[in-house]
């Protein structure tokens, strides 16, 4: 009877042990080993890859082999124990059908995470095409958003590198509440005529940069929400789109400040606009400060350089009131290329609170070979060098 109770005392110690060895060293997990195969949905295989990665102790990384696979929607949470990968070389497809997706609002989220990284050359294609058709937020101001691509929110220090975005049902990523994430290298496929893909849409973050990133789609490449700081935008190609927006801001009660933005040597072409900062006509106020347009090429950009704090989409609002939003210390520098219009640089801001130290240094548009032109009101921007003229 001893011997047998040393026995079972001695193999629940090991069983203890081996469990706590395999979550200490959970190493590369290759979804296979979950269930994950080819051809079939791997939502479920990524869970439970992600589950045991997040208790172990040490560094571990997911492995999505090549080849092609099925997700549903994917909802990933911290906090974890030690930094995860996710590295994926396949082609993920979501639902054709956005019921499918069951109303959720992110087909792959991950939430209260550090140190996390997803890498690979492989590419998440939302298959946005037939629910892009059932899209009617330009005429319905309460219209149902469709389902995201990503969802990254409450990262800290942590890093989206070379996969690929393709055809969201809604927004490629979205960023919120999130600290020093980087995306490099990450790429952005939509067409032009796909509605509400956001590239990558920013909001209550700090020390976000996106690095040598090319975007095309059908909306925003790049977008910036209230409550975001020091934000660095570098070696980004956008186009089609409709360019890198600050906003819009003024829609919404208790928005945060916007502070800290540089956006340079960008390239964008075929755009709707360039660079942007857009406000809503309202008695909502907040701030936007300290936002840096540099060494940017303009190539067929319809509107390349706009201050609007008159944006109204869609007759959704008024302008009987002005934007209570102030925006001060903006610069616009070396910025060259071809304009789509005549108006190179419009720069309209709120007669309620005038926009204060804008400054304009060698701004260099052409349209159709000739000397574009500039609208400006509520402003007295510093010119340097050579600019457009301002007009009121």
């Amino acid at each position: 009877m001893e011997n047998n109770m040393k026995f079972f005392i001695i193999t629940i110690v090991l069983s203890l042990f081996q469990t706590n060895l395999v979550l200490g060293q959970a190493g590369n997990l290759d979804i296979s080993r979950f269930g994950g195969k080819p051809n079939t949905d791997i939502a479920k295989a990524i869970v439970s890859a992600f589950t045991q990665a997040c208790a172990a102790t040490t560094p571990s990384k997911i492995v999505i082999p090549a080849g092609k696979y099925i997700m549903g929607s994917v909802d990933l949470k911290g906090p974890c124990k030690a930094p995860i990968e996710l590295q994926v070389d396949g082609t993920v497809s979501a639902p054709t059908d956005a019921a499918a997706l069951k109303g959720v609002e992110y087909w792959f989220k991950i939430s209260h995470v550090n140190s996390f990284t997803l890498s690979g050359v492989g590419v998440f294609d939302g298959l946005g095409p037939t629910s892009w058709k059932q899209n009617d937020c330009t005429k319905n101001k309460d219209c149902k958003m469709l389902c995201m691509n990503f969802g990254f929110h409450f990262l800290n220090d942590s890093t989206i590198r070379d996969v690929t975005s393709k055809d969201s049902k809604n927004f490629h990523a979205n960023v919120l509440e999130c600290g020093n994430v980087t995306f490099d290298g990450f790429k952005i496929i939509a067409p032009a005529e796909s509605p509400n893909t956001d590239g990558i849409h920013i909001g209550r973050s700090n020390g976000v940069k996106i690095l040598n990133t090319n975007i095309g789609t059908g909306d925003d490449c790049i977008s910036i929400g209230d409550g975001t700081s020091n934000v660095v935008v570098q070696n980004v190609n956008c186009g089609p789109g409709h360019g890198i927006s600050v906003g819009s801001l003024g829609r919404y009660e208790n928005e945060e400040p916007v502070e800290g933005l540089l956006v340079k040597n960008c390239t964008l072409k075929n755009t709707d606009n360039g660079v942007r900062i857009k406000t809503w006509p309202s008695d909502l106020g907040a701030t936007v400060t300290d936002m840096n347009f540099e060494d940017i090429t303009m190539i067929n950009v319809s509107n390349p350089i706009i201050v609007d704090q008159e944006y109204c989409p869609w007759n959704q609002c008024t302008k009987e009131k002005p934007s209570k939003i102030k925006i001060s210390k903006v610069s616009f520098k070396n910025i060259k290329g071809t304009s789509g219009t005549k108006e190179g640089m419009s720069l309209i801001c709120s007669k309620g609170v005038p926009c204060e130290e804008v400054q304009i240094a060698n701004v260099d548009l052409t349209f159709n070979g000739a000397e574009t032109s500039a609208k400006c009101a509520n402003v007295k921007p510093i010119i340097t060098g050579k600019a457009p003229v301002c007009a009121a």
